[in-house]
């Protein structure tokens, strides 16, 4: 049941309109059902209003009693069809359009009245055509999307007509007189427009509609699109009130089914098992890139994505369509505002603050949207176990600019421009870490810094030419630049110490003996230059139930990198490893690299929309990709199946996968050792995606369940290590593997009014590197021999190990996440949010290893964040205007605590080493529990 003052369901992308049962029971002054297929079924489909009107070329209205009830009853489309049995149109004015217009048990009775009616309505106008004129033309929303179903009425006269699919419209007019011309839409705000013509006359008049504000609540509308491929919808706004010591769009998609991450430090997420530099971005449709050097989450600063600036964001862990580029695991597509009217938005926390502006030109012609954003982390980056002087800044500066030429042509660009700089003077650390049975103290001291620069800059200009309604073409040129260099000289003292653990002892807890002391130094003069620069040109062509989408780019890199780092360790003045005549430098990379290349990809594919006694869509597409420097060219065919069957319950099955190939980047081309393999190949993965949607109602309010089941074959892999947020790659395709698991979601109204969600993900990854076998060497006792340890030493057999396959780095095993929202009844200004991410422990292994050996794990991630909002000011809420809040839009103010429970949660080790060359490991804790205040007022 659901009952509203007001009603309209509409889907920008033209999808169904599909209002499922047991029994819908629509109120309001004004219902309107507008979509390509309008779809209510239920026992008993009943709706009530002055108006009722619903339009769409197909209209299917099904149920033991189908019952409308108006003043006006309007149904429109080239298919009407009402099976009864019990079938009730009541109202002065009921009107049926359609050339197919089918009843059930009343069809004998309402054939003859229609080819009346209909008769009627064909020579009427052929009286009266040399008195008309014609007016033509699109009407379309803020965002350039055509509007579908819009009642176009001329003042005073029986003429009238409304908006096709694309909100094109073509109506007669009387001729020699001043007529005024209404547009309505149930969204939209009605327009007036008063014109003149002659006799005959064809005159084209586009528009723009405005929306509303919404009068509808508490009422779930499905995205009808995004069920039937693997892409998700995210709501922007959640990314201001989540709470997050990283914040932003990136935030929310760690809570995301699919989505792991174990550093809230930063923004980057692993997607089913791949890493990092396997997840494609656009704004835009351009494709987002970010630094290279960086080493560790507080060095990341700002992400490209302005959250203020975002309108729309959809999200896909696997399965994803053609369209979409060559990356291995996910694709994040953002879609940045276009605003219509001067808005503004200022915000400060703790950790920086941000600026937004927007607006726009009278008549649209010209928007613009910008943005200007400061962050630093030395407030949380404090609670670290290292403390020294922590001095990052991070800003960016980032526009959008539109202007419409014509109502053809439009013109924009996006610039970027980000300045992260990280600078730390390290002072002292001291790490408590072992077992109760072998407590361990590690103290060190430190000298030096360590100085960061990442400047990056983006611009693209873009132009859309829409030579008709069904028809578009957009070019694209831009460029991508990064400044990086990476610079430290840092010693450190240590010493380890064994805690005295008896429990009867005064000295409980302290250092009982020294077991090792020792110094190590790094250091780093490092300098990194990255150009892309592309050209792009992507095309969408509708044809009814058909969709094309084609695109193709050209694209070339010249990248610069300068290496010269190395590190010293030492252990009670032995230098490790230990050599007598020379000092032994560790990790050494001294290399002098530049790379030049040219890419050229491209997509087609074909969406098809058909209907028998259920709703199904395919899409079939394939890409392709060559690169000049391994002369690799590629082909990935991928498809995707979705059915809607016409069950009592609303769910959709879907099916998808294909081959994505990821050729490879500059990163990946780099090994351990700093020299580039330009031999290699692009990564293979396969991917089998089943999933289901689920809409449903409890407790009398809207769900959702989303599971999908994926298996990925993966083949020629570079395997790699991950050290904190930096991947080493060993460069070589000498691996295979697979990933597959299991994602839930489900999200809804656990609390009438807001939404909240929850997500499981279980899952395993792994490789088998090919050649990565070793030999174990036994004596002639038989004994296996341990080198150092085994008395005879001197083999006589062995035998060749293969170990098969291991985890690799990602191999997240099981991970939970909970957004969760409340408010307290009496006062619903406050609320409360929640963020809690639980995920297993990470494989790693010590330094210098062989990765069969990587098989240790880190302990499990545990991070819970709650923040507390109250809304000073909301839009509904008046002030008098000597108030300086009357000017406010709205205004809240949040507390926010992260790491809520104290959590010391395990990044990464450090490995020290004593003059035995016993290694140990000890743990880089991330942060702890610490407060936020942030203030955010929109204009």
């Amino acid at each position: 049941m659901r009952k509203v003052a007001r009603l309209d369901l509409y889907d920008a992308d033209r999808t169904p309109v599909d209002i499922p049962g047991p029994s819908v029971d629509l109120h309001g002054s004004s219902v309107g059902l507008h979509g390509p297929s309008v779809d209510i079924h239920g026992p008993s489909v009943d709706l009530h209003g002055p108006s009722v009107d619903i339009h769409g070329p197909s209209v299917d209205l099904y149920g033991p009693s189908v019952d409308l009830h108006g003043s006006s009853v309007g149904l429109h489309g080239s298919l009407v069809d009402i099976p009864g049995p019990s079938v009730g149109l009541h109202g002065p004015s009921v009107g049926i359009h359609g050339p197919s217009v089918g009843f059930g048990n009343s069809r004998p009775r309402l054939v003859w009245p229609l080819v009346f009616v209909l008769m009627l309505s064909a020579i009427a106008p052929l009286a009266q055509a040399q008195d008309r004129a014609t007016v033509q033309g699109q009407l379309r929303d803020e965002q350039g999307m055509g509007i579908p179903y819009v009642s176009i009425a001329v003042i005073g006269t029986s003429f009238g007509t409304a908006s096709d699919s694309l909100g094109s419209y073509n109506v007669q007019v009387p001729a020699g007189q001043q007529v005024r011309l209404s547009f309505s839409h149930i969204r939209f705000q009605p327009q007036g427009y008063d014109i003149t013509l002659a006799a005959g006359e064809v005159r084209t008049l586009n528009r723009i509609l405005k929306l509303k504000d919404n009068v509808v609540d508490e009422v779930l509308i499905s995205d009808e699109s995004n069920r039937k491929s693997t892409m998700q919808r995210i709501d922007p706004k959640m990314a201001v009130i989540i709470p997050s010591a990283g914040g932003g769009i990136e935030a929310l998609l760690k809570t995301f089914p699919g989505v792991s991450s174990n550093n809230e430090l930063s923004s980057q997420y692993n997607v089913r098992g791949g890493n990092y530099d396997e997840n494609l971005i656009y704004v835009n449709d351009v494709e987002i890139y970010r630094p290279f050097l960086v080493r560790s989450g507080q060095q990341e600063g700002l992400t490209f994505i302005n959250p203020d600036m975002v309108e729309g964001i959809s999200f896909s862990a696997g399965g994803f369509e053609a369209k979409y580029g060559d990356k291995l695991s996910s694709v994040l597509d953002v879609k940045y505002r276009r605003p219509r009217s001067f808005a503004a938005t200022a915000s400060g926390s703790l950790l920086g603050g941000a600026l937004h502006l927007e607006g726009a030109t009278k008549e649209y012609r010209f928007s613009w949207i910008g943005g200007l954003r400061y962050r630093s982390n030395s407030y949380v980056l404090g609670s670290l176990d290292t403390d020294g002087q922590y001095k990052p800044q991070f800003w960016d500066a980032q526009a959008l600019l539109n202007y419409e030429v014509n109502d053809k042509w439009d013109i924009g660009f996006l610039g970027h421009y980000s300045l992260n700089q990280y600078r730390f003077i390290p002072e002292n650390r001291e790490t408590d870490f072992g077992t109760i049975s072998e407590a361990l103290r590690f103290t060190v001291f430190f000298d030096g810094q360590e100085v960061n620069t990442f400047e990056t800059m983006t611009g693209a200009l873009t132009a859309e030419y829409r030579p008709d309604q069904r028809l578009r073409f957009k070019f694209i040129a831009s460029g991508y630049r990064s400044n990086e260099s990476e610079t430290f000289d840092v010693q450190g003292q240590y010493w380890l110490g064994v805690l005295d653990n008896n429990f009867g002892s005064d000295n409980l807890g302290e250092v009982a003996f020294n077991r090792g002391i020792g110094t190590f130094l790094d250091h780093a003069r490092n300098y990194l230059t990255v150009n892309v620069g592309t050209v792009k040109h992507i095309g969408h062509w509708l044809d009814g139930h058909r969709k094309l989408d084609w695109g193709l780019q050209y694209q070339h890199e010249y990248i610069t990198d300068e290496l010269n780092e190395w590190n010293m360790n030492d252990s009670s003045g032995y230098s490790i490893p230990l050599s007598p005549n020379e000092l032994t430098l560790s990790n050494v990379l001294k290399t002098d690299l530049s790379l030049q290349s040219n890419r050229i990809s491209g997509h087609l594919q074909n969406t098809w929309l058909f209907s028998d006694t259920s709703k199904h869509t395919l899409t079939a597409g394939v890409r392709f990709n060559y690169w000049d420097v391994n002369g690799q060219f590629i082909a990935t065919p991928r498809a995707s199946y979705a059915f809607n069957p016409r069950w009592k319950r609303d769910v959709v099955f879907r099916v998808s996968g294909g081959m994505y190939y990821q050729p490879p980047f500059y990163r990946e081309l780099r090994d351990l050792n700093g020299q580039l393999n330009k031999n290699l190949k692009a990564q293979e993965s396969y991917h089998a995606v089943i999933g289901t949607d689920y809409n449903f109602f409890a407790w009398g309010r809207p769900f959702k369940l989303v599971a999908e089941v994926y298996y990925k074959y993966l083949d020629n892999i570079v395997p790699y290590e991950i050290d904190n947020v930096r991947i080493r790659y060993y460069a070589t395709n000498n691996a295979r593997g697979y990933a597959t698991g299991l994602d839930l979601k489900i999200n809804g109204e656990f609390v009438k009014g807001i939404e909240s969600w929850a997500s499981v993900s279980v899952m395993t990854v792994q490789e088998d590197i090919k050649d990565d076998f070793y030999y174990n060497y036994y004596n002639s006792d038989g004994e296996q021999i341990q080198f150092g340890i085994t008395e005879n030493n001197v083999p006589v057999d062995s035998t060749r190990v293969e170990p098969g396959y291991i985890p690799r780095p990602t191999d997240q095993r099981v991970n939970f996440s909970l957004f969760f929202q409340d408010y307290v009844p009496r006062l619903p200004m406050l609320k409360m949010h929640l963020n809690l991410v639980l995920g297993t422990g990470m494989p790693f292994g010590p330094p210098d290893s062989q990765r069969y050996q990587d098989t240790l794990r880190i302990p499990p991630y545990r991070r819970v964040d709650i923040g507390f909002s109250y809304m000073i000011k909301g839009e509904k809420k008046e002030f008098p205007k000597k108030n300086p809040l009357h000017y406010l839009k709205s205004l809240w103010v949040s507390l926010e605590v992260f790491n809520l429970l104290g959590t010391n949660n395990t990044l990464s080790y450090l490995w020290i080493s004593d003059i035995t060359n016993r290694q140990y490991a000890v743990p880089n804790y991330l942060t702890s529990r610490q407060l936020n205040v942030k203030l955010v007022a929109k204009f």
